[in-house]
């Protein structure tokens, strides 16, 4: 059987019983939407055989019927007249009632349609009690459920009308910190977790305030999902852990799902609280640079890829190379050096290849803009071709510029041990030093200068080829 099993195609019965432009019949959907009132009706005995807590299943019939209001729904004259009859209330009692969750999963699917509309989303919003209920359906056990909500939730944060009411009403209900937390820490369905990352990271860029909290937190209890209706403590989660298990979860069979955690993690780090909840782990950042390592050293951007894949990869790039690039300047700092310098060292010695890989990225961009400018000599492209060239540009210069600030700071901190050690693997020779100091030059000269001071001392043939061709560097003996 379809999951969603195509709306009926046949025309309203009566002249006037169709749902405004549609073929859809008002008769039909409102018999449906009362069997609807009937199912979850108090009147209505639970079956002998089904124990209190036992979860019900939808007859055949049913599910078709209400999998066809769900995709009507799409249809705006169709939300409205859900809308006008009650909808939205007949299904919180439905959420309140019903031991069902394929039948909770198409109700607020049903909604997350009618949200599409911005009059009745306004209307859904301002609800309190419907807000309230949906956001605890964050806590429910069902997968499908927990989609159907998360897509709800998006669609509304989606809307600037509403966005505000949404951030404030999650904002004062700590259950969603940990409900959030318990998706991104525990499940392995990608779908879940790539849209409950798009939740988290429309939240944290709509409001800094709720994302200072949500990084804080992990101290409170509150009630976690249950397969029945008694509550359950939940761990003790801290943001970042439950972050980084879900990028692990999806970063394979998801690429998007994996810019969105990479890009949740970047905002985390424009606040100096974000930073040091990174940083200051217990186990002192290193899972967190173990897994951007190894993402931009073995995953991204490889040489065995083509120079364009850099097009394709930008923005997860520039977040993975923007968290890195604040990771490594907060060991810079003296108060944590000494608290964590022993931790840092330990994998320091480990990127050599990350340079490698900066450098890597920088040629990839090199051969991007050659082509780019061969391209537009070729033929004239279109306005709207134009705007889209120019913000290829403009995402790749972000890269770029990202990219050579972590790179400097790389450079100006090598030793002539880790120098000997890149050029022994292959990572530092006269190409990428040139397109090092190329792309580096002269914004970060001071740190180019410091590292051809130490590569002197590791390989002085090769320092010298590079003060020929860069004169500007050359200092006297």
């Amino acid at each position: 059987m379809d999951r969603n099993p195509s709306p009926p195609s046949s025309e309203a019965d009566e002249e006037g019983d169709a749902v405004g432009n549609t073929v859809y019949s008002k008769h039909w959907l409102f018999s449906i939407l009362t069997r609807l009132i009937e199912v979850v009706s108090p009147e209505k005995p639970e079956p002998a055989a089904s124990p209190e807590g036992s979860r019900a299943e939808l007859d055949e019939e049913t599910e078709n019927d209400m999998c066809r209001v769900w995709d009507m729904s799409m249809d705006e004259d169709v939300a409205l007249f859900l809308q006008e009859f009650n909808a939205p209330d007949i299904f919180m009692g439905v959420f309140a009632k019903s031991k069902c969750p394929r039948l909770t999963e198409i109700c607020v699917g049903i909604l997350g349609n009618m949200a599409c509309f911005q009059d009745i989303c306004m209307s859904i919003s301002k609800d309190e009690n419907l807000g309230q209920v949906l956001l605890q359906r964050l806590c429910d056990s069902d997968s499908p459920t927990l989609l159907e909500t998360s897509r709800l939730l998006l669609t509304c944060l989606s809307q600037p009308e509403v966005a505000n009411v949404w951030v404030e009403r999650i904002r004062e209900n700590p259950s969603v910190y940990d409900c959030v937390c318990f998706i991104m820490s525990s499940s392995t369905n990608v779908e879940l977790l790539v849209k409950v990352g798009e939740v988290v990271d429309k939240l944290f860029d709509l409001d800094e305030e709720l994302m200072l909290n949500w990084i804080k937190s992990g101290t409170c209890r509150s009630v976690g999902p249950s397969v029945d209706d008694s509550p359950e403590e939940l761990p003790d989660f801290k943001i970042v852990p439950c972050i980084l298990e879900a990028a692990k979860q999806v970063r394979s069979d998801n690429p998007e799902g994996l810019d969105v955690y990479m890009h949740i993690l970047q905002l985390l780090t424009t606040v100096d609280e974000g930073i040091q909840a990174i940083v200051q782990a217990p186990d002192g950042g290193k899972e967190t640079w173990s897994l951007l390592y190894d993402l931009v050293c073995h995953e991204l951007c490889q040489p065995d890829d083509p120079p364009i894949i850099v097009q394709e990869q930008k923005t997860v790039l520039a977040s993975i190379l923007s968290i890195l690039s604040a990771m490594f300047a907060s060991q810079t700092e003296q108060e944590y050096t000494k608290m964590r310098k022993s931790k840092f060292c330990c994998f320091f010695f480990l990127n050599m290849p990350l340079i490698g890989s900066l450098i890597r990225i920088l040629q990839y961009m090199e051969g991007c803009g050659k082509r780019s400018v061969d391209n537009s000599k070729e033929s004239e492209e279109e306005e709207t071709g134009k705007a889209e060239i120019n913000e290829e540009d403009f995402h790749l210069k972000i890269l770029k510029d990202i990219c050579c600030e972590l790179l400097s700071n790389m450079l100006q901190e090598l030793t002539k041990e880790n120098t000997l050690e890149g050029l022994h693997q292959g990572h530092l020779n006269e190409q990428t030093c040139s397109c090092a100091f190329q792309n580096l030059l002269p914004l970060y000269s001071a740190s180019v200068e410091s590292f051809l001071e130490v590569l002197r001392e590791a390989d002085q043939t090769l320092a010298d080829n590079l003060e020929k061709r860069f004169p500007s560097l050359k200092v006297d003996a």
